[in-house]
């Protein structure tokens, strides 16, 4: 599709842009494209990412390099079983001075906000994001408080190890744009890594992004073309993830719960920024099957048949993917 000049000078300063920002990151993370890629998507998206993955697999180091090449506001809370509320998003306090009780803002209160280890906090603290991470608001007292645009979340989690933490809630899960899998690095990879031992850790990552450039950013990927009959598709993938409405699939039995309207919206969104990372102006049925996966995995809740048949998320997403009609 041939772009006005205008439009095409954009996409090709938003490439730019986004290529100088990814080779920022690389300067210290090897491999993980996807990772990076992922978290990219979810900062151009306007939504929240949560990162599964094993120790050790540099999930907090990325979200900490990509931290570096933006230039925004960045904390980081480790959360542990004793974190309290206000420990994440604030309290009043009492100033005798005055006789006034004075709001003392959290570390919430940032741009990028990394919640280290998400699952080890107790549900009062987890369900103190909810507002923040869906309304950008935060309500100290009786008075509520907007957070810094733009506001990012990154939280990670490690799914091996279930003793001493709170699985998240289902509503809480839906409030994350993806849920990304990091995998373990290639033999290639993981040799550069051992080899890269002893070299100066501290390097120079540099600021490639200011915050007016992500807004513009996002406009850029948003108009991105799709065509009505991939709009259609996605509505129909993600219609076909709810039992109570196509019963006639034999695979449904295995889904308890199938994906929100909220997943309509962010494949809409995910799918365009893909293309843009493949150099497209448009979209194809293969960008809503390669950000399917992110999208939906958190959102399909199993029914205990396919937990006794061993089945992942991510093979009930594949049997979709496979069922419906691609335009």
């Amino acid at each position: 599709m041939r772009l006005p000049e205008e439009q095409r000078e954009a996409f090709l300063w938003a490439q730019e842009r986004i290529g100088l920002c990814m080779e920022g990151i690389g300067k210290v993370i090897v491999g993980q494209k996807g990772l990076i890629k992922g978290l990219l998507m979810g900062l151009l998206a306007g939504g929240h990412v949560l990162l599964e993955g094993v120790p050790g697999l540099a999930k907090t180091l990325t979200v900490k390099c990509l931290a570096e090449t933006l230039e925004l506001g960045f904390k980081r809370i480790q959360f542990t079983p004793d974190l309290l509320p206000a420990d994440l998003t604030g309290s009043l306090v009492f100033r005798p001075q005055t006789g006034e009780f004075v709001p003392r803002k959290g570390p919430v209160f940032t741009h990028v906000l990394l919640a280290d280890e998400i699952n080890r906090a107790p549900a009062k603290v987890q369900a103190a994001l909810l507002e923040a991470m869906e309304e950008h608001q935060v309500t100290i007292g009786d008075t509520s408080f907007p957070l810094p645009e733009p506001f990012f979340v990154l939280a990670t989690q490690n799914p091996i190890e279930h003793e001493g933490t709170y699985p998240l809630p289902e509503a809480q899960l839906d409030r994350f744009l993806l849920k990304l899998r990091v995998p373990y690095p290639s033999a290639e990879e993981e040799l550069l890594i051992l080899r890269r031992i002893g070299m100066e850790r501290k390097l120079n990552i540099g600021k490639t992004l200011a915050r007016e450039e992500i807004f513009k950013l996002r406009e850029i990927v948003q108009s991105v073309h799709m065509d009505e009959r991939i709009e259609a598709y996605i509505v129909s993938l993600v219609q076909a993830s709810r039992p109570e409405i196509q019963t006639h699939s034999p695979f449904l039995r295995y889904i308890s719960f199938g994906a929100s309207p909220r997943a309509t919206l962010y494949l809409y969104r995910c799918a365009k920024i893909f293309a843009f990372f493949e150099n497209r102006t448009y979209v194809i049925p293969e960008d809503v099957k390669a950000v399917a996966p992110d999208v939906l995995r958190h959102r399909i809740v199993l029914s205990y048949e396919a937990e006794s048949e061993d089945l992942s998320p991510d093979k009930v997403i594949e049997k979709l993917l496979e069922t419906v009609p691609v335009p």
